[in-house]
């Protein structure tokens, strides 16, 4: 175990999921009072559901626990609001996701179907419907992640700050997934092109505005400290989308699928140009290159063809590459953190300093 994450954060941690999924379920099974559903639609309450299915699958719930964590860092004490920018930021992800995974055409997410395969499946002859009811879902999804925090029992005045931050999140996520969709065109993306592309798609919302959030709700006014916030985020987020990638090519799916809800060399055969198949394009010539280019971008690519990129990568040394990237940004996020010891409580400060290297040590 790592120092700076202890048996105790870890508990705290699993402490936050509980609650937080109890309030999830809460708020999905109170949603038909929070507004109108037209009557006698069938199409809307099962868009609901499907919503309200999708979310409670639950994932890492990484968003949560910053957020609650981030609070910590300024007071222990019960904080105002902080329920409601949890389940923000959280509907918020199932709004991109539910979207992400109709631009990647993935059947599969947390184990079990996109939002856009179940419409598929209930809708197999009009495409254009189960597209439409996906992209609606997602939609939903959003406006929703904005309503609960006007409606949060907090101070008009944060909950003002707290819906800033959040549409500026949202606005910043949607431009790096159009970033995402750039970095495709490119036959070689430059690394700091695919950097740039982290921090918006990903890192902003994922690690900067739990943050944020959760210093906000707490009293502390986060903007003296964007700087340093921002910088511990890009640190983290680019790390834990290498280390995304580098599970993608190399594993530990590969027996396994279901483990985590998605295919060994999905980015390879849907030709996304991420770091592990940047690396990998980079590391390669002659046939070996022929060979990955042959297979990238092929949607028929056979296991046996993937088996043997994957040779091809590890010859090349790009797992080892890999692997030393995702350890140097998790050691440069930790450094950034130990720098907050001034501003903050020395406890909540470890949980931050310790997290990126804890997660580094738990890759296969």
């Amino acid at each position: 175990m790592h120092p700076h994450v202890t048996a105790a954060t870890l508990e705290r941690v699993a402490g936050h999921r509980a609650r937080f999924d109890l309030r999830f379920g809460q708020y999905f099974d109170t949603l038909a009072g929070r507004f109108d559903v037209p009557v006698p639609s069938r199409y809307v309450p099962r868009c609901v559901e499907l919503l309200r299915e999708f979310s409670m699958r639950g994932g890492k719930r990484l968003r949560v626990v910053l957020l609650y964590e981030a609070a910590r860092l300024v007071t222990t004490d019960e904080v105002a609001g902080l329920a409601e920018a949890a389940l923000s930021i959280e509907l918020l992800q199932t709004h991109g996701l539910v979207h992400d995974d109709i631009i990647d055409d993935a059947p599969l997410r947390r184990g079990g179907p996109s939002t856009y395969y179940a419409y598929r499946a209930e809708f197999p002859g009009s495409g254009p419907t189960a597209l439409g009811l996906a992209v609606l879902a997602g939609d939903l999804a959003a406006f929703l992640s904005t309503q609960v925090l006007l409606e949060a029992a907090a101070p008009a005045e944060l909950r003002q700050a707290l819906l800033g931050v959040h549409t500026r999140t949202a606005a910043e996520t949607v431009a790096g997934q159009i970033a995402d969709l750039e970095r495709d065109s490119h036959a070689l993306p430059d690394e700091e092109f695919l950097h740039t592309v982290t921090d918006f798609k990903s890192a902003r919302y994922s690690v900067l505005a739990p943050l944020t959030m959760g210093l906000l709700a707490a009293g502390e006014d986060p903007r003296p400290h964007r700087a340093r916030l921002h910088r511990y985020a890009r640190l983290v987020g680019i790390g834990e989308q290498m280390r995304d990638d580098y599970l993608d090519l190399f594993g530990p799916y590969g027996d396994d699928p279901a483990a985590e809800g998605k295919s060994t060399g999905a980015d390879l055969r849907a030709g996304r140009r991420t770091y592990a198949v940047r690396a990998l394009l980079a590391a390669t010539t002659g046939a070996d290159a022929a060979a990955v280019e042959a297979a990238l971008g092929d949607p028929g690519c056979t296991d046996a063809t993937l088996g043997r990129i994957r040779e091809i990568a590890r010859a090349a040394g790009v797992d080892r590459t890999l692997r030393a990237e995702i350890r140097r940004h998790a050691e440069a996020a930790a450094a950034e953190a130990a720098s907050w010891e001034p501003f903050w409580r020395a406890e909540a400060v470890d949980f931050f300093r310790g997290l990126p290297m804890w997660n580094v040590e738990r890759m296969p």
